[in-house]
């Protein structure tokens, strides 16, 4: 079992959502984040004055795979959330060690 850690643009969520779902993945979790990277943020102008804007919302999707489901997966969210253009986010794989459905009691690949 893996646990996939996607940060991507906030408008691609739709797309990378519905896509996960077609291939079979059953659950994500999705958290509102800001961060920086070669991006660098950028400049704004508020009631006359300029300010940086160093941290950029991005979205955090968490979804639990099986080793088998993981390179399909990996596809879909790089495809999903593309744009071509700087910050478009970054995918990062985790080994997980294990998982528990609390409600049946059933655990690892069973409870994904």
């Amino acid at each position: 079992m893996k646990m996939i850690i996607a940060l991507i643009k906030p408008f691609k969520l739709d797309d990378v959502k519905e896509s996960l779902f077609e291939i079979g993945c059953q659950g994500l979790t999705v958290s509102e984040v800001r961060g920086v990277g070669r991006q660098k943020g950028h400049t704004e102008l508020y009631r006359g004055a300029e300010y940086t804007v160093d941290f950029l919302p991005k979205i955090r999707i968490e979804i639990a795979v099986s080793d088998a489901q993981l390179e399909r997966a990996l596809e879909v969210i790089q495809s999903a959330a593309q744009t071509g253009a700087i910050g478009d986010g970054k995918i990062f794989v985790t080994p997980l060690e294990h998982c528990i459905r609390i409600r049946t009691g059933e655990t690892n690949e069973q409870a994904l």
